[in-house]
């Protein structure tokens, strides 16, 4: 299977690999305990010092650390049960090695959330989770004005993650594999700052600030046999009146066929300008020096791109981040696609709702393209970080929401016969 997608720019960016092998973050692996030495040489630069057992909130914070532990496996965790049990005789027995004890479990469950996630690609590493070391745990722990908020804070990750595995364990769905699959996945969002989350489950895409949602909208996203893959990257600009660079089997599978039947005089009509390649330099070419046979049989490529205006098949803006795919958010002039309940109709890119809300919350202004001026690039201060994931459980009231599992990726079915009346009819 290929993932193709409408290129980002002026090079074609092909994956011949499933979804499930798109990750270059490594799978996790269950956390080891930390060092003796890890422990220890905390304990020993920090003589006479007790952190969870000097006082009433130091044993407070302990207290929840063993029932954190105690349900972690939802948190994929699995020897959180073990560690609670030996945390918990920590509290109560009265030797010299208690503090340490509930410190060690304490460290080994926090870098386990913050363990590498599997399936993400990381097309901004600095995005990528990081598991601290036992000291940075501890001296946080050391300087929080309350060790109980300070655990609270610590083990919510995020509000996403925090109210989903609420919810589970109020509904005892910890092992639910829709609830472990998600909780993983959103354990890389940031809980502060501005976020862009594209659920390609739901097709959906929420802006947030400090983890709370400030606006939605609906997105297409790949369809079943193109899955939109999942990514974590950084947004640095918005491009305004964008071209749209064809993909080579787009141009075989659709243009190539039309240009047979009516010849290069549609290429014009439909604002088309080939190319001998796509870069920085490449001039316009003379559409009936191409072989349209051959480029029909796939023996040769033909490299197509369609100019700005309102017909453009990126609208009127697209939102570029790096990423190995291809892959990008961008407006799309057909709007009533939007209203398709099942939205799995692109071949792996974002299409956007509304484009223009997006790029004003990004810019901090409405943007104003000139009219005459195709790929003008603005850019958005400081970056914003955007998360492509795929989230098949989420809490709504006192309930959890599960999303068809069209991608197959946690042991669920997808709505089949919905997807395929929907896709059936899209355009490419």
């Amino acid at each position: 299977m290929q993932l193709r997608c409408a290129l980002t720019g002026v090079a074609a960016i092909t994956l011949a690999a499933p979804l499930q092998a798109q990750a270059v973050a490594p799978s996790p692996t269950p956390a080891t305990a930390p060092s003796y030495d890890d422990i220890q040489l905390f304990y020993l630069a920090h003589p006479g010092l007790s952190v969870w057992l000097a006082n009433d909130d130091g044993r407070a914070a302990a207290a929840k650390i063993v029932a954190l532990l105690k349900e972690s496996r939802i948190d994929g965790f699995e020897q959180g049960p073990q560690l609670a049990a030996s945390a918990a005789l920590a509290l109560t027995r009265g030797s010299a090695d208690d503090d340490a004890i509930i410190s060690s479990a304490w460290v080994r469950y926090v870098q386990a959330l913050k363990a590498p996630v599997k399936g993400v690609t990381f097309g901004d590493p600095t995005l990528q989770p990081k598991p601290p070391t036992a000291g940075v745990i501890l001296s946080a722990a050391t300087a929080a004005p309350s060790l109980s908020a300070y655990v609270d804070s610590a083990s919510a990750v995020n509000a996403l993650y925090a109210a989903l595995r609420r919810t589970a364990v109020a509904q005892g769905q910890q092992d639910d594999p829709h609830v472990r699959a998600t909780l993983e996945r959103l354990r890389i969002i940031p809980a502060t700052g501005r976020v862009i989350l594209v659920d390609a489950a739901s097709a959906e895409l929420t802006m947030l600030q400090d983890g709370q949602p400030v606006g939605t909208m609906k997105v297409i996203v790949g369809k079943p046999d193109f899955p939109t893959p999942m990514l974590a990257s950084t947004i640095h600009y918005v491009t305004l009146n964008p071209y749209w660079h064809i993909p080579e089997d787009v141009a075989r599978r659709k243009v190539a066929p039309i240009v047979l039947k009516r010849g290069v005089g549609y290429l014009k009509a439909a604002r088309y300008d080939t190319f001998a390649a796509f870069d920085d330099s490449a001039e316009p070419i003379d559409p009936a020096s191409i072989d349209w046979k051959a480029v029909a049989a796939g023996k040769v490529d033909a490299y197509i791109r369609q100019r700005t205006g309102p017909n453009n098949m990126m609208g009127a803006m697209k939102f570029g981040f790096d990423n190995p795919y291809g892959v990008y958010l961008h407006d799309t002039p057909h709007k009533d696609l939007f209203k398709k309940p099942v939205r799995y109709l692109s071949l792996g890119c974002v299409r956007l709702e509304h484009a223009d809300q997006l790029a004003a919350w990004l810019l901090g202004h409405d943007p104003a393209p000139s009219p005459d001026s195709p790929e003008q690039h603005v850019l958005v201060e400081q970056g914003v970080p955007v998360f492509i994931t795929y989230l098949t459980a989420q809490p709504e009231g006192e309930t959890i929401a599960f999303a068809s599992d069209v991608y197959k990726l946690d042991g669920g079915n997808a709505d089949t016969k919905a997807i395929a009346s929907a896709t059936t009819k899209a355009p490419s």
